[in-house]
């Protein structure tokens, strides 16, 4: 009987619905994995938009607390108070972000559209808040008498300086108008940022006969193949473009027509009208800009930004820019005359036109030095590259070991996780690696985080590094050209500045744009240490060390091509400048009227050498964060060779030398003012001659080597 009972009972929930419990939404609480990293395979999409709605609310709330707190302002109850808010929200909006730039689509699209202006008025009603600025100003007016540390104390100026410009001074009608600015420039910007994308996926060039490929390597010709099927274009080619005006397949491309179509496919990017042009939204937010400058007491929106960068004002930018121009330009034509040499000796019948010069310049490289990219590449496996020469280089220089991690959930299947040990084999941060290119991924590289070091919050750092290298065929490996080893180098320059990083206060971890690109500059310089480009410079299928007279041919041309990179890099930073110069009574109204007369006026109007970005595709400038900083990675240079000089005068890559530049440069984040880190490191100021060596300048720039300034 109660065997009966009992399989009757049985039988009964097993046919009964199960109620499935309710899911939470995964980014409302702290992970629970190491690092706080993100729970990829938890998370959904569906997940974000609430969960940022949600943290601001909080936000709020904890500032409206510290605002309407009845104890006097005291920097534990007003300024501590403020870098512990808002946890949810920095939590959520810090992944969704990343993943949006990352691996984007239509839906992760609409929510960055719907949020950039909540975020924006968000911010405003932080830090346009009346009461919250008093205590603020209240703090900072006796922070001399309140015992604080050097670093607590740095940050109670930094708060001040944050509501003054944000507009915490105006006047409610005023305040009124920046919130309205602030709001219509973040919809323009995700605007922006949705339409370059879908153009450059647009203008991926299809090739149809094999013919026209001559000249590419049997890895390039798959990867082509491969991104065609994956536009269901089987049997056709398709090379999609890259955020610069130049394009990889021009050095190898044999067939001139084709070189042009892919150039001309990049150079029209948002400037061909239809729904993805993007000149309205540039005029529109050059425009709003000038007009948040004059709202906040400045001439034009580039004496407003660089008012709290290292430069201080765009005259100093300028000067170290425009001083760079004449040897540039000089030095690009007289690349120009040989490489018209080898199309004239090739009787080609025509002039050197930018859509010829990577291709050429390749030629000029072989016949005066015998080196072309093809040599080289085979030496430059992605893996070994990471693995044996950006991680060897930091365990040599920092004593940071690197251990793969399977167990940690990512947001896309190319993406690969390592855990960071200090020299004492305790646990110090989380590095992600996104190497490959792909339609949902945003152009370029760039180094971001998904969690922040803060002592005061016991965070750890994980960072992460995105690239846009060309994805080999399936079993065979990626391989790089000299250029982007150097951009592997670069970007965990800026991975080694998050993971080292040891201050109190999150907001500490910032620095001004023309310093964060500093560490990064830095470590390029040691892909071509000795010891390290020994140790992962081998041959891709014998692993044989790559010859000593092609390591010698590569230091030979270290100057190479500089004229012509000088100078597109050159027309933008100051492009960008221009744009951001104008007062709000005078910005433009055609951009590309604008960009031919400015680069006539900076004498920087050839032809062959187009600008490293047009206006319309210059996503550093209407999207991220440089507009009217994209002067910052020459700014930076100047620092890095000249720290560079530093550790050749004093026994080059130890861990003496390494562990003090972690010390007193890499972990101090923004605790300081950035100028007076460098000289206490350096012992004095900049000087530019190490900088100008290093680009083969030295005889013609009008910059004066040598001298004592801040460049």
């Amino acid at each position: 009987m109660k065997k009966t009972l009992r399989f009757a009972l049985a039988a009964l929930f097993a046919a009964a619905p199960l109620v499935a419990a309710e899911r939470v939404n995964p980014l409302l609480t702290k992970s629970p994995l190491p690092y706080q990293a993100p729970p990829f395979d938890k998370i959904q999409i569906s997940d974000y938009q609430p969960a940022i709605e949600e943290g601001m609310k909080q936000q709020l709330a904890e500032v409206a607390a510290i605002a309407g707190d009845p104890a006097a302002p005291t920097f534990a109850n007003t300024i501590e108070a403020m870098e512990r808010s808002g946890e949810l929200l920095t939590r959520a909006y810090k992944i969704f972000l990343n993943v949006e730039q990352s691996d984007t689509n239509e839906a992760l699209q609409k929510i960055k559209a719907e949020i950039a202006p909540k975020i924006a008025a968000h911010n405003d009603a932080i830090y346009m808040n009346p009461k919250l600025y008093a205590r603020v100003q209240a703090i900072y007016d006796q922070r001399d008498a309140l015992g604080l540390s050097p670093e607590a104390k740095y940050l109670v100026g930094r708060y001040r300086l944050f509501f003054v410009r944000s507009g915490a001074g105006l006047g409610a009608a005023d305040q009124a108008k920046l919130a309205k600015l602030n709001a219509e420039l973040a919809a323009l910007s995700t605007q922006y940022s949705d339409k370059l994308l879908a153009d450059t996926n647009a203008a991926a060039v299809v090739v149809d006969r094999k013919a026209e490929l001559a000249g590419l390597s049997t890895g390039d010709l798959a990867a082509a193949a491969d991104a065609a099927k994956e536009k269901k274009l089987a049997g056709k080619w398709v090379f999609p473009l890259q955020n610069t005006t130049q394009q990889p397949p021009l050095s190898t491309l044999e067939d001139r027509a084709l070189r042009r179509r892919i150039l001309a496919a990049s150079m029209a990017r948002g400037d061909h009208g239809g729904p993805n042009d993007t000149r309205d939204i540039v005029v529109r937010m050059a425009a709003l800009r000038a007009d948040k400058a004059k709202l906040l007491g400045f001439a034009t929106y580039a004496d407003y930004v660089l008012d709290d960068q290292m430069a201080k004002t765009p005259a100093n930018a300028e000067k170290l820019l425009n001083g760079l121009v004449p040897a540039a330009t000089a030095k690009a034509r007289g690349e120009a005359a040989a490489i018209q040499k080898q199309i004239d000796a090739a009787k080609g019948g025509f002039s050197v036109t930018a859509a010829d010069w990577d291709y050429y310049s390749e030629k000029v490289r072989k016949a005066e030095y015998d080196l072309d990219e093809s040599e080289i590449r085979p030496y430059f496996a992605l893996d070994r590259v990471l693995q044996d020469g950006v991680f060897y280089a930091a365990t040599q220089m920092y004593g940071i070991t690197f251990k793969e991690r399977k167990d940690i959930p990512v947001y896309h299947p190319d993406v690969r996780v390592w855990e960071v040990f200090d020299a004492d084999g305790s646990s110090l941060a989380l590095f992600y690696g996104d190497f490959y290119i792909r339609p949902s991924k945003g152009g370029g590289a760039w180094c971001d985080s998904f969690v922040d070091q803060s002592g005061l919050l016991g965070w750890k750092p994980a960072v992460t590094n995105n690239t846009n290298f060309t994805k080999p065929a399936p079993g065979e490996p990626a391989l790089l050209s000299s250029d982007n080893v150097d951009t592997l180098f670069h970007e965990f320059g800026h991975a080694l500045h998050g993971i080292f990083q040891n201050v109190d206060y999150p907001t500490l971890g910032n620095t001004p744009r023309d310093f964060v690109e500093f560490p990064s500059s830095f470590n390029e310089h040691w892909a071509y240490e000795p010891t390290v480009f020994a140790n992962y410079a081998k041959h891709y299928k014998t692993g044989e060390p790559m010859p000593a007279a092609l390591v010698e041919k590569i230091q030979r041309t270290k100057t190479f091509n500089q004229g012509y990179m000088t100078t597109e890099y050159l027309a933008s930073a100051l492009l960008d400048m221009a744009w951001h110069s104008q007062p709000a009574s005078a910005t433009p109204t055609d951009v590309d009227a604008f960009e031919k007369s400015t680069l006539e006026r900076l004498k920087l109007n050839l032809p062959e050498v187009p600008p490293r970005y047009r206006t319309t595709y210059f996503s550093h400038i209407w999207e991220a964060a440089y507009a009217a900083g994209y002067y910052a990675y020459y700014w930076s240079e100047v620092l890095d060779n000249d720290a560079y000089a530093w550790f050749r005068e004093n026994g080059g890559m130890t861990r003496k030398n390494g562990d003090r530049f972690r010390a007193m440069i890499l972990s101090r984040g923004g605790s300081e003012d950035v100028a007076a880190l460098y000289r206490a490191f350096r012992g004095r100021d900049p000087e530019v001659g190490p900088f100008l060596e290093e680009r083969g300048l030295a005889g013609g720039a009008t910059v004066t080597p040598g001298v004592k300034a801040k460049p």
